[in-house]
């Protein structure tokens, strides 16, 4: 019965891989049919980011046309159309995109609502030294924006005479 089981199972291992040989390579063997391409490191770790992400249980928050971030030195990172997702049961918020780091000045205007306590006293002690800057200044600038006295008379006179 033995030697019944041992011709059986050579049988079918000719079956499978088409001859009594079960190595695979060497003369007159096939090709590979294609190429396995390894990932890049970047790759490798954005997949494991977006598994982590799941697990968490994220969804996108759509609709929001930009981010900014308040450093404590004065700059503010920002981000225009990016894509926000959160977790509230992890109390996690994922800000993805491209970014750029700008000082506090450049967004001023549009920003202000956005700004809290620490970076309001921020902007005031800005605007405090230009405020001292600028004090300084006028004088200075005084001097070329004179307007020159009126003169009674014919205009056309006195500007032939300088």
């Amino acid at each position: 019965m033995a030697d019944e089981m041992a011709e059986a199972r050579a049988r079918m291992i000719a079956k499978r891989f088409g001859g009594a040989s079960t190595s695979t390579g060497g003369k007159g063997s096939m090709r590979r049919k294609k190429k396995v391409a390894s990932r890049s490191a970047a790759a490798q770790s954005d997949a494991k980011l977006s598994t982590t992400l799941k697990k968490l249980g994220a969804t996108n928050i759509p609709g929001i046309e930009e981010v900014n971030f308040f450093k404590e030195d004065g700059k503010v990172i920002h981000f225009v159309n990016p894509k926000v997702q959160a977790s509230i049961a992890a109390n996690t918020y994922i800000i993805s995109g491209p970014s750029e780091t700008k000082p506090l000045q450049e967004l001023l205007p549009s920003i202000v609502s956005q700004l809290g306590m620490d970076s309001l006293s921020q902007l005031q002690n800005m605007a405090a030294q230009a405020g001292a800057g600028a004090a300084a200044t006028p004088a200075a600038a005084d001097d070329d924006d004179d307007v020159p006295d009126l003169v009674e008379g014919n205009f056309e006179e006195v500007s032939e005479q300088s």
